[in-house]
């Protein structure tokens, strides 16, 4: 999903900041976007640790000049998830994950805000499952860390009306790529990429959900 949308943005003329904690897989990136056209930079850090994820942004900030669109998007390992109903969640459960999702988001928005009102201009964008919007039984505990983090993106987009920054939340309601369980719908990222641009130049709508 990643991917998608740093060729989106990066089709458009835009240089891509790539920021995950694995440095091999964003030089594979880089090298990828870099053969298609696109100017792009690896940031290697974990989202769970504060100061290496600000240190990340601000370095892209140095590197590029500046931060024009923060697109939020941390994902579990799926192997690695303990799923619990609402009634089963010790708020163990939960920590983790709002950590990952939640806090992390307001780690990198604090990292490139202040700029952004400076400038009087930005695009602040959270990608989040879909159970963030309809929850479901068997993701109790992580549908509780999505909301969390949707509730707060909503917010942040009434905060900013009005300052020239746009925050917007998009929600995904489907498999992504094929190997989804049975009856789950699917859609490939290149569907769902356009809907990060269209929030970009759109500038009014605070949620987007894609549910294929």
């Amino acid at each position: 999903m990643g991917l998608a949308i740093a060729r989106t943005f990066g089709s458009k003329g835009y240089d891509v900041a790539l920021i995950a904690r694995n440095r091999a897989k964003l030089d594979d990136l880089v090298g990828r976007l870099t053969a298609e056209g696109v100017t792009a930079a690896a940031f290697p850090a974990d989202v769970l640790d504060d100061d290496a994820l600000t240190q990340a942004l601000q370095d892209a900030a140095a590197h590029f000049g500046g931060i024009d669109v923060l697109e939020h998007s941390p994902a579990p390992s799926i192997g690695s998830l303990s799923l619990t109903s609402p009634s089963e969640t010790d708020p163990s459960n939960v920590q983790g994950l709002i950590d990952l999702l939640f806090y992390s988001a307001i780690t990198a928005t604090r990292a490139v805000l202040p700029a952004m009102r400076a400038a009087g201009a930005g695009t602040l964008l959270y990608t989040n499952g879909g159970g963030s919007v309809d929850p479901l039984p068997m993701l109790g505990n992580v549908n509780a860390a999505q909301g969390a983090l949707r509730n707060w993106v909503l917010n942040l987009h009434k905060e900013l009306s009005g300052t020239g920054i746009q925050a917007a939340h998009v929600a995904i309601g489907v498999w992504i790529g094929a190997g989804g369980p049975p009856g789950v719908p699917t859609a490939e990222a290149e569907e769902i990429a356009p809907l990060y641009w269209d929030l970009h130049v759109q500038r009014d709508e605070a949620e987007r959900v894609f549910t294929g």
